[in-house]
């Protein structure tokens, strides 16, 4: 539990402590995540763009509307 200190400095330096703690990524691990991100990205709008148009077509089929 963290204790309460009202002084700045002292919360500065715990910071930096945990900072020091973490494990950043490498360059290649970030790049790699983001080409993936990007990639399931442009995935799933070409699968959604797909859908609307299918979902368009069959309702113009059904109701006569649209377009």
């Amino acid at each position: 539990m963290a204790s309460k200190t009202s002084n700045p400095f002292v919360f500065l330096q715990q910071v930096r402590s945990e900072t020091a703690k973490v494990t950043w990524p490498t360059r290649r691990e970030t790049m790699i995540s983001t080409m993936m991100v990007m990639a399931f990205a442009c995935l799933a709008a070409i699968f959604f763009f797909a859908s609307d148009q299918v979902m368009a077509f069959a309702i113009e089929l059904i109701l006569g509307i649209g377009r």
